[in-house]
């Protein structure tokens, strides 16, 4: 017969055998487990932490990260009235979408979280005298309610009463305008018959400001306006931006067998560039934007809504998101949001917001 003293160390002995073994079975299930996540390529995280791989073949929506479209670049037509020789979304084909379709993709991409719309081409008042145009702007504005909506152009073929019909519904016209001397705009191909492009240009300004649209001037810098001075003309048109390219050259666009242009005489170099902008830094609108920035920084969309990579500096576009979605197409857009906000692709771009002196 045990005493109390001894039945009390026979219970600590057994007390502390079996947290022995519950130690050692603890330290084996951890061990066990930890190999069993290497032989499998399992990081160390907890099952909760984390994610389950994918099947094979398919993508894990927990790993991916999915691109938010915020700012899109939509050329819908490709034809132009202008030859300009360095142009990198040439008229290879004449097709457009039927504007029930395109409207579809504006709703596709306004549910993936789109705020803002470019059009353009081409030259995108063309198409149906800039009636389609028109009522895609209505659309994007009235009815999917963007922040807003853009339009690029060389101006040529806008009137008037476009901007009676559609003017309030757009918030930003960008015209393109590479000179401010005639023939050099000429020798560029930015010009059509014996038209003034810069006639054109003050004329749209004017419009603009008399129905409430923010102006905007895009110039591409090439050899043959590296050194001009346009220090004078954009300061007196006040732009609320003066968008400024490195001319780029795109296979298949301006470059290459393929291509409907030759734009290697346009080319400048970096430090030519540079040169250009220094002597511009004056003006406070001046966006510019060199080849590095272009290639990966917008999302752009062409005729059937598919997405195009420039990265390799030419075009390979993605399957439209009319037929895989946007969430899946956007994945082969080769677009590098951190650039994107780099180069100042974010900013306020709504006309209510930019407290303009109409």
């Amino acid at each position: 017969m045990l005493h109390s003293n001894q039945l009390a160390l026979v219970r600590l002995l057994l007390q502390l055998c079996i947290s022995n073994v519950h130690a050692r079975l603890s330290t084996l299930l951890k061990w066990t487990t930890e190999w069993l996540r290497g032989r499998t390529g399992q990081s160390k995280l907890t099952p909760r932490d984390q994610p389950r791989a994918s099947t094979a073949g398919q993508r894990d929506p927990h790993r991916v990260q999915v691109t938010t479209p915020r700012s899109v670049n939509y050329h819908f037509t490709r034809q132009c009235n202008y030859k300009c020789g360095f142009c990198f979304h040439t008229a290879k084909t004449s097709f457009v979408l039927p504007i029930e379709e395109a409207k579809r993709g504006l709703q596709l991409l306004k549910e993936a979280g789109m705020e803002k719309i470019n059009f353009s081409g081409g030259e995108p008042f063309l198409h149906q005298r800039g009636v389609f145009l028109g009522e895609m702007v209505r659309y994007c504005k009235q009815e999917l309610e963007l922040p807003s909506v853009s339009i690029v152009s060389n101006g040529s073929t806008i009137k008037e009463n476009w901007f009676q019909q559609y003017g309030e519904y757009l918030d930003i016209l960008a015209i393109s305008c590479d000179s401010f001397d005639e023939e050099t705009n000429r020798a560029i191909g930015r010009t059509q018959g014996r038209k003034s492009h810069l006639d054109n240009l003050h004329k749209v300004r004017n419009w603009c400001r008399k129905y409430k649209v923010a102006f905007k001037i895009n110039s591409v810098i090439n050899t043959f306006n590296i050194n001009e001075d346009m220090t004078e003309h954009i300061t007196s048109l006040n732009p609320v931006r003066w968008k400024v390219f490195q001319c780029l050259l795109i296979d298949g666009e301006n470059t290459g067998g393929n291509s409907l242009r030759e734009a290697e005489k346009f080319v400048i170099g970096d430090q030519e560039f540079q040169d250009f902008l220094d002597r511009h830094q004056s003006i406070e609108c001046l966006v510019p934007e060199s080849n590095q920035k272009m290639r990966d920084s917008y999302l752009i969309l062409d005729e059937y809504m598919r997405f195009l990579d420039c990265r390799a500096g030419r075009k390979d576009p993605s399957k439209s998101i009319l037929d895989v979605g946007v969430e899946e197409a956007i994945k082969f857009s080769g677009f590098d949001e951190k650039m994107f906000l780099k180069r100042g692709g974010k900013y306020i771009w709504s006309k209510a917001d930019m407290k303009l002196d109409w």
